[in-house]
């Protein structure tokens, strides 16, 4: 396996097995219910393959058309490639494509299924705030965030962890609607039960999912935040530059946000902040809050102040 300079981090990996132990737990029981609900399990098979090609290998160009993106070359993009080519040789890293997307929403992300097909872009809106050709480190921290994300797979291994969530939860939309619409008239109170069955367990199997994948993708933007600092050596850097742009996304409009939320867990910053404080919603949340990644970056700050 290819090595970069990026520190290894232990937490995530164990968290990342963890996770997909547990996934796997939930998703057999999953199989087995579609299984005994009369699903051959090679049709079974051949959607799960199916659907998880497609999200594997289609993520980059469904990143791109929802963002409006399109990949620039160094001749269009000098400051940026600039910032990029520099962080990969720091990181003894494959450089990845760049690209730009039209949005007045300061924010990037990372997608790609290895690091040798990775791709990283950023906004229109995040170049303009950070304004790199005056001071290139916010975005210089905020580029090494992405590229920590690339060198650790994150995003591989978000995508093998969604995809049979993803596909319980069409399981259970399409039972349900098939329940209310086309099971009008059956009297076939086995086939109803059976049905009622294949919702529930579909519905948990999305939930459980839902939650343990939420989990990950919170710790894994702390792993990257760490990457990043540990990389640049200026954790004060990627903090100013989250503070910036949060603060900043509070003044985009909604429409402007929404079109960007089928790729929310991959961004930066979320496209919607959630409330301060403890809350049910921030189970649900796809970041840790922002004053959590601040402490850690101040406390990343202080340990590289007192080796120094």
């Amino acid at each position: 396996m290819a090595r970069t300079r990026f520190a290894a981090d232990r937490g995530l990996t164990n968290r990342m097995l963890t996770t997909m132990f547990l996934l796997g737990l939930v998703y057999v029981v999953f199989i087995a219910a579609m299984v005994a609900a009369g699903v051959q399990w090679w049709l079974i098979l051949l959607v799960v393959v199916g659907f998880f090609l497609f999200q594997f290998f289609g993520s980059e160009r469904m990143a791109l058309y929802s963002m409006n993106a399109r990949v620039v070359s160094p001749e269009e993009a000098p400051a940026l490639h600039g910032v990029v080519d520099r962080l990969c040789a720091m990181a003894d890293m494959p450089k990845p494509k760049v690209a730009i997307a039209h949005s007045d929403m300061p924010n990037a992300f990372a997608t790609g299924h290895s690091r040798k097909k990775a791709l990283v872009c950023v906004t229109t809106g995040l170049l303009r705030r950070l304004e790199p050709e005056r001071d290139p480190a916010e975005l210089e921290a905020v580029l090494a965030h992405e590229l920590s994300h690339v060198a650790h797979r994150d995003v591989a291994v978000m995508t093998i962890a969604s995809t049979l969530g993803i596909l319980a939860g069409f399981v259970s939309r399409f039972a349900l609607q098939f329940a209310f619409v086309g099971g009008r008239g059956n009297n076939n109170n086995g086939g109803a039960l059976l049905g009622l069955a294949v919702i529930l367990v579909s519905a948990i199997v999305y939930a459980v999912s839902f939650l343990l994948i939420r989990v990950l993708s919170r710790y894994r933007e702390l792993a990257a935040d760490r990457g990043a600092a540990q990389l640049t050596g200026r954790p004060s850097a990627l903090a100013s530059a989250l503070t910036k742009i949060s603060g900043e996304m509070g003044r985009i409009p909604t429409g402007d946000l929404r079109k960007a939320e089928p790729i929310n867990a991959f961004f930066l910053v979320p496209a919607f902040a959630k409330r301060r404080g403890i809350s049910l919603a921030q189970l649900f949340a796809t970041h840790p809050p922002l004053e959590q990644r601040l402490e850690q970056l101040a406390r990343i700050s202080a340990d590289l102040g007192r080796g120094a």
